[in-house]
């Protein structure tokens, strides 16, 4: 009752609280963010085996958050957990990398045509600039800025879309995509050609053309696919083949 007559005195304010979020939850996304870096940048290499009590003195965390870290990142497709004999970052393949670019090109085809329809003027002009952001030659930290400015750019655009299921999967698809910048496509980096293609996604989204942005990111997602298999060739000593620009 007399709960009842404190909200009655206070015009029937509704009381707000915050969610609490536990230290340990704050550490296991810190965890999980260190590794997954760690991972896609080829700090622990594809097939290498990762030691939970290492992984603690490395991140200076407990073994719940970094349990908590290898159980997500096993769900995004980068380690996989076996039971009594550790966990071993996944190899990936070619094949992988070619379905990986398959969804994406579906995806994110999809969220460049909605984006399209919510970008203000504003939004478009951020997403220009973005497209021209980490242009360089392929050496060294020039092809760290560059792939800094890819995410960037494309978690601009899915975030336009307005869409957040489908933004967080293009991301987790997208961020499975960085390791193999790293591993092979390093080779054919081309930064002008690749702030080309995100210009005309800019362009098209900026026009309101959904259509024409859609086709954009199908075009890119097919450059990256060409890149990626005329690296291949050339590793293996073969005559490369022609590349999408």
């Amino acid at each position: 009752m007399a709960k009842a007559k404190h909200i009655a005195k206070t015009g029937l304010r509704k009381v707000v609280r915050k969610p609490v979020v536990s230290k340990a939850a704050s550490l296991a996304d810190q965890a999980f963010e260190d590794i997954k870096e760690k991972i896609l940048k080829l700090y622990f290499l594809p097939g290498q085996y990762l030691n939970e009590g290492a992984l603690c003195a490395l991140l200076k965390v407990g073994r719940t958050p970094v349990h908590q870290a290898l159980q997500r990142l096993q769900h995004e497709g980068l380690v996989e957990i076996m039971p009594r004999k550790g966990v071993i970052v996944q190899p990936g393949s070619i094949p992988e990398i070619l379905k990986i670019l398959d969804s994406r090109a579906t995806i994110e085809a999809d969220l460049a045509r909605n984006a399209a329809t919510h970008a203000s003027a504003k939004d478009a002009e951020a997403l220009k600039a973005l497209a021209r952001a980490g242009i360089g030659n392929g050496q060294d930290s020039q092809l760290e800025s560059f792939i800094e400015a890819d995410r960037a750019f494309h978690r601009k655009f899915a975030e336009l879309a307005s869409n957040p299921v489908l933004s967080d999967f293009a991301r987790s698809l997208h961020e499975r995509s960085i390791r193999y910048w790293y591993l092979h496509l390093w080779q054919t980096f081309d930064g002008k050609a690749s702030a080309r293609e995100h210009s005309a996604i800019a362009d098209a989204i900026a026009k309101g053309d959904g259509e024409a942005a859609a086709k954009a990111v199908r075009a890119h997602i097919e450059s990256l696919r060409s890149r990626l298999m005329h690296a291949q060739e050339a590793a293996r000593g073969r005559a490369p083949m022609p590349r999408m620009t």
